[in-house]
């Protein structure tokens, strides 16, 4: 399976292209900065140099034509501000959704955040409410789309080992969540294609995720 990855250089899509890589897959990493390839051809992934703030739909979905599927794992990041919230998280994540769509790439996994659906909650940090507006306004989008799009919305991210085990479900509490089992769920969406248009949160938990994939 050809997987394209918005964001290959971020955490949680390193991690997931080593799995994918491990198994057999061709994941392909999109970067903007030429100096970051070197990281994904370590985890086994193909590179793509692409800075989707700058680039148009046509050539994003050259890039994707041909591909088994698509998620969308990119972010502003840390010490971005509010303009680049919104042409990172909601601006990238539409073009690249639109992209699919124009490239026949049915399957679409897009990582949120949970919270989303309240980013106006009183005494937010301005910055962080302006996120969780560009992360709802892109899954407005995506649920408009012709794509078997499935949105991930995993709680607050650390860096611990993964234990393999989570909660998945339409709603959950607010807990924490390891990205490397942020990783290993995408996998596991990516071979569940009947949890399409499903947004669905993710935390850490007692249920092995194969088993919690298969629940749902």
């Amino acid at each position: 399976m050809r997987v394209v990855i918005a964001g290959g250089h971020g955490q949680i899509a390193l991690r997931l292209q080593r799995l994918l890589a491990e198994r057999g897959d061709q994941p392909a990493g999109l970067v903007r900065n030429p100096a970051h390839e070197a990281d994904l051809t370590a985890v086994g992934a193909e590179t793509v140099v692409l800075d989707l703030e700058k680039s148009d739909v046509d050539a994003v979905a050259d890039v994707l034509r041909g591909a088994d599927a698509a998620v969308f794992a990119a972010g502003a990041g840390p010490g971005s501000g509010e303009a680049r919230k919104d042409t990172v998280d909601r601006g990238a994540a539409v073009l690249f959704a639109e992209a699919a769509e124009r490239a026949g790439v049915r399957r679409f996994v897009q990582i949120g955040s949970m919270g989303a659906d309240n980013p106006d909650v009183p005494g937010l940090d301005p910055v962080f409410a302006a996120y969780l507006r560009a992360k709802r306004a892109s899954e407005e989008d995506l649920r408009t789309r012709d794509l078997d799009w499935t949105i991930l919305r995993p709680g607050p991210l650390t860096n611990d080992s993964g234990t393999g085990h989570v909660k998945i479900a339409d709603k959950t509490s607010r807990a924490e969540v390891s990205r490397e089992d942020v990783a290993a769920v995408v996998v596991a969406l990516l071979d569940a294609p009947d949890t399409a248009r499903r947004t669905l949160e993710l935390i850490a938990g007692d249920d092995p995720i194969d088993e919690a994939i298969s629940a749902l």
